[in-house]
């Protein structure tokens, strides 16, 4: 309550504008927060990697998500925090398991990255997202499983096939997380988080690395996908599927 009531602040001492409309006061203003998506759906890469778990997002990666997802990532725009957690819990409903304990897991960033940025804007929101879902009286944690190990190329301009390779073997499981789920004796469903959905090569190697240290992931969950990613139980040939934009209270 406190954060918020201050991110507020500084966004009007700072002159701040709607990321969406580009009204001046709030980052994102009311009537922008009103269109926010408010479910998930199933969503694929195309092409797929081998294995993939099912995928969910709540939007496209488009329009007020991109303007949003790029504020809060790349210009610490934190009063984006809580709207866009609230979309990733969205997204991570359809996946939730009621006989375990839901553990959101998300995507690490490489520490030079988090230091130059100053935050870890996939974290936060998984911590935001985990709030909202516990609130609607679901068991949801966030856990620091991952970390990146050794070196990754900037994935700008890269297809498929080039991301793939270029991150392979660079996520680990942290030994100390690992040990602490195993000490839990309860029953826990992984979910990894991400802001986008892209080619799925990072989602892929997030569930790689916690598979091969035996931890299974029932499913990925996003912000938001890539326009040609569609909802794979409802793709037709009338072209891509839009997400639904009602609101209503998480």
């Amino acid at each position: 309550m406190v954060r918020g009531m201050l991110d507020s602040w500084l966004d009007l001492v700072h002159g701040a504008a709607c990321v969406g409309c580009a009204e001046p006061g709030r980052s994102l203003c009311a009537e922008c927060d009103l269109t926010l998506p408010v479910r998930g759906r199933s969503v694929r890469p195309t092409p797929c990697p081998d294995g993939l778990a099912t995928c969910f997002a709540a939007g496209e990666y488009d329009d007020l998500l991109r303007a949003m997802i790029l504020a809060h990532k790349e210009h610490g725009t934190f009063s984006l925090t809580a709207p866009l957690g609230r979309v990733l819990s969205a997204a991570a409903l359809f996946p939730l398991d009621p006989t375990s304990v839901t553990v959101l897991v998300p995507v690490p960033s490489r520490a030079g990255v988090v230091r130059a940025r100053g935050h870890d804007p996939v974290l936060r929101m998984a911590r935001l997202a985990a709030r909202f879902l516990r609130r609607r009286g679901h068991r949801v944690e966030v856990d620091q499983v991952l970390e990146q190990r050794g070196a990754v190329h900037d994935q700008a301009g890269l297809n498929a096939g080039q991301r793939a390779a270029n991150l392979v073997g660079s996520m680990g499981v942290r030994a100390s997380a690992r040990a602490a789920l195993a000490r839990s004796n309860v029953p826990l469903s992984l979910l990894v988080c991400d802001d986008v959905l892209t080619t799925g090569a990072t989602a892929r190697e997030a569930q790689r690395a916690l598979e091969e240290s035996g931890l299974r992931v029932r499913a990925v969950v996003t912000v938001a996908a890539t326009r040609k990613r569609v909802p794979a139980q409802v793709a037709t040939s009338a072209g891509p599927y839009r997400f639904p934009v009602r609101r209503t209270t998480v």
